[in-house]
C-alpha cells in the first residue's frame, strides 16, 4: 500500500526516536507547520544541525497544522519543541486571548529563542476587485488552516477593518497547499498567510496567477497594533513576488522557538549550542533567518519566560538574561 507524506513523516519520527533511545540520546520532536510554509524548512534545518552536532541529542521535524496546534501538542507532550507565533505563545502561556486557551494557562511553556518576523500576506486575484481588506466582504477567502496562527491573524486583521468572518462570502479553513489549489482553480478570491518573507505558498500563487498583495496600513493598522501589541508594521518590498512591483505595507508578528519545562536543561542547552553556535549554517536554512536573526534579537520581546537551558546558553554568550 502506498504511504502518504504524513505517514512517511510519522514513520521517520518514530525511527529517529527509536535510534535515539537505543543510543542513549535525548530526543526532540520539533513541530513546524505546513510543508509549503516557512516553519517546515526552518524546523527541518534546525533538526539537521542538532543531529550533525552529535552532542547526545537527536531531533526530527514534524509537519503540523501550525501555531495553535503546536502549543496544544506541547501541553500534551506530543511535541517537545515547536515554532509558534509570539502572540499565540503569549495567549497559551497566560490562558487568554483565544477560546482554545481561556482558563487553560500553560505555565510550563518556555521560549528558546525569538527567530524572525512573520509577515501577514493577503494575496488576491487581480480580477477579484479586492484592493482593501474591507473589499473581502462577500468574497471567498482562505483564512488559514483550523488551529493555525494565520487563522487568528486573519480574524484580527478583518476586525481592524470592521469585517467579521461571517461577512465573507465563504471562509475557507484549509492548509496552505489546499489554498494554493483553490486560488489556482479560481475557487477562492483571496488568501491570508502569515509567514516569513518569501514564503513558497505566496511565491507559487504569484508564479502561476496574476495577483496583487492587499495592504494593511493607515488607521486600521494603527488600531490593530494598539489592541494587539505583538504586531509591528512591516513593508513587503517590491519585487519580492512575481508581478508585485511596488512596496506593500503590512504587519508582522514574530516566529518563536518554544519548548516546555518538561524538557531538561541539558537537552535544551545542547540543542541551543547545536543550532545557534554556527550562525552561518543557521542563516543558510532560510532567507528569513539570514536577514533578521541575531542573538541579541533572540531574547527581545519574549512572550513567555526563557527555558533554563536557553538562559544558560545566552549567558555564556554574554547576554543579560534570566
Amino acid at each position: 500500500m502506498k504511504k502518504t507524506t504524513k505517514q512517511v513523516l510519522a514513520l521517520s519520527v518514530l525511527a529517529t526516536a527509536a535510534l535515539a533511545l537505543a543510543q542513549g540520546n535525548a530526543f526532540l520532536t520539533i513541530g513546524s507547520g505546513s510543508t509549503t510554509g516557512v516553519y517546515f524548512p526552518v524546523a527541518t534545518g534546525m533538526a539537521k544541525l542538532i543531529n550533525d552536532a552529535n552532542s547526545g541529542v537527536r531531533a526530527n521535524a514534524r509537519s503540523t497544522g501550525g501555531s495553535v496546534f503546536n502549543v496544544n501538542a506541547l501541553a500534551t507532550g506530543e511535541l517537545d519543541a515547536a515554532l509558534v507565533q509570539n502572540d499565540i505563545t503569549y495567549y497559551a502561556y497566560k490562558g487568554t486571548g483565544l477560546p482554545a486557551f481561556e482558563g487553560k494557562a500553560n505555565a510550563k511553556l518556555r521560549v528558546m529563542a525569538m527567530l524572525y518576523p512573520e509577515v501577514l500576506h493577503l494575496v488576491a486575484l487581480k480580477d477579484s476587485k479586492i484592493s482593501s481588506v474591507a473589499d473581502l466582504k462577500g468574497k471567498r477567502v482562505v483564512i488559514g488552516d483550523l488551529g493555525s496562527g494565520t487563522e487568528q491573524t486573519a480574524k484580527q486583521v478583518l476586525e481592524a477593518y470592521g469585517v467579521t468572518v461571517e461577512d465573507l462570502g465563504q471562509a475557507l479553513r484549509v492548509s496552505p497547499a489546499q489554498g494554493i489549489s483553490l486560488m489556482q482553480d479560481k475557487r477562492a478570491d483571496a488568501l491570508f498567510f502569515t509567514g516569513g518573507l518569501g514564503a513558497s505558498v505566496i511565491a507559487q500563487i504569484a508564479q502561476t496567477l496574476p495577483v496583487s498583495l492587499v495592504p494593511v496600513a493607515g488607521n486600521q493598522a494603527a488600531s490593530l497594533i494598539k489592541k494587539y501589541p505583538f504586531y509591528v508594521r512591516y513593508n513587503i518590498p517590491g519585487g519580492q513576488y512575481k508581478g508585485v512591483g511596488a512596496t506593500v505595507p503590512s504587519v508582522a508578528v514574530q516566529a518563536t522557538l518554544v519548548t516546555t519545562t518538561g524538557v531538561s536543561e541539558d537537552t535544551v542547552y545542547k540543542a541551543m549550542k547545536a543550532v545557534f553556535d554556527n550562525e552561518t549554517a543557521l542563516k543558510a536554512i532560510h532567507p528569513s533567518l539570514a536577514s533578521n536573526f541575531t542573538l541579541a534579537k533572540a531574547v527581545k520581546g519574549l512572550p513567555a519566560p526563557l527555558h533554563a537551558g536557553a538562559v544558560k546558553y545566552f549567558k555564556e554568550k554574554g547576554l543579560n538574561v534570566k
